[in-house]
């Protein structure tokens, strides 16, 4: 059974941190549609078999986890940086802004905040970057989960919207498929104009 464990946690409540949460992004890579972020507290020792880096498990079973740690969460934010956002400051940026803005909505407000990756920018506590976090941290796999599915929801109203990008079979990742349908159709408003630099080749 797959279980992560709570030593990063355990580590830094040693420290003293009371509320510590993980948060993460999904979707720096797709050449449409928002940035999602999410952030989780997780009750001390919470076990959720299963949790672990979104993109490890099968998207049924982010549907299940996402209800799963919806529920079990002491706290949860889940926020996104806009396709706007992301052409004017930069993908990192927009993702970092996602974070915060996911931090922000949780309560209690965490003293210490797991970023997954190697970059944590403006957040107004301390924050500590965690590399393949989501692969470590119970917290920020979990934020991996909401941010994953919840971006996948996103592309789903975006498919919809737009059917003749099949946004739902690519969930706007830069696959052949998407990138022959941009250059047939031209860029649609869910486009990143930054991501399209292979319409100039």
């Amino acid at each position: 059974m797959n279980i992560l464990e709570y030593a990063l946690e355990e580590k830094y409540s040693g420290e003293g941190y009371s509320v510590i949460c993980g948060t993460d992004e999904a979707g720096r890579g797709p050449l449409a549609g928002p940035v999602f972020a999410a952030a989780v507290i997780l009750p001390h020792g919470l076990l959720i078999e299963g949790l672990n880096d979104s993109k490890k498990i099968s998207e049924k079973k982010r549907e299940l986890l996402f209800n799963i740690i919806r529920s079990e969460a002491v706290s949860y934010g889940i926020a996104s940086a806009s396709v706007e956002e992301i052409d004017e400051f930069n993908i990192l940026n927009a993702a970092q802004i996602a974070m915060r803005r996911a931090v922000s909505l949780l309560n209690p407000t965490p003293d210490l905040v797991l970023v997954d990756g190697n970059v944590a920018r403006d957040f107004t506590q301390k924050a500590v970057t965690v590399v393949k976090g989501d692969s470590i941290s119970p917290s920020i796999a979990a934020a991996s989960i909401l941010a994953k599915v919840s971006r996948d929801r996103i592309c789903l109203e975006m498919d919809e919207k737009y059917p003749e990008y099949q946004f739902a079979k690519h969930k706007g990742y830069p696959t052949r498929l998407h990138m022959d349908l941009v250059r047939k159709l031209g860029p649609c408003p869910c486009h990143r104009k930054s991501f399209l630099k292979f319409l100039d080749k």
